[in-house]
């Protein structure tokens, strides 16, 4: 199974100003477009609590997974599923599902403990020309030393650009 983390983020690094910023307030229609068709093709999209709130619903058409310590939250098997527990376990019960390709879909601590626990093969940002100066990073207070490989480089629009990289294992 293929796994990739997919963010946006300003110029300097930031994915959102503070867990209720939502990435549809400031994001160009273009990496909304290719969001959306890349998450759909996949399936299926493992988030934080913090970043499906931000979100606010379901995305339809795909299975949406939240990672959450909250053991109250009821699943809609098929569309919204809550997950605690052992990340490579979560990957696995995906593959035995049928899936193929995993969109994790961050936030900053979601993203650090899938690399932290080297269960992520892609990364693909997309950069939109703010800057924010504070706010959450695509990781967070990791030791990491990461060589990746650009696969891909594509001007969304006049001013955004979306990349994707493999990590070399």
């Amino acid at each position: 199974m293929k796994t990739r983390i997919i963010m946006v983020m300003s110029l300097d690094g930031v994915i959102a100003k503070n867990s209720n910023h939502n990435p549809v307030e400031w994001t160009s229609k273009e990496d909304q477009a290719l969001y959306k068709k890349i998450t759909t093709e996949a399936g299926v999209m493992i988030f934080g609590q913090s970043t499906y709130e931000a979100i606010g619903r379901p995305l339809p058409g795909r299975l949406n997974i939240v990672l959450t310590r909250d053991e109250t939250h009821q699943d809609q098997p098929g569309i919204l599923e809550y997950k605690r527990g052992d990340l490579k376990t979560i990957l696995q019960d995906l593959e035995h599902r049928g899936f193929e390709f995993v969109i994790i879909g961050g936030g900053t601590f979601v993203n650090s403990k899938f690399l932290e626990a080297g269960l992520v093969d892609e990364i693909q940002i997309t950069i939109e020309p703010k800057i924010f100066g504070s706010g959450l990073r695509f990781v967070d207070q990791l030791n990491l030393d990461l060589a990746l490989e650009l696969i891909s480089c594509e001007k969304l629009n006049d001013h955004t650009i979306n990349v994707l990289y493999r990590i070399k294992k």
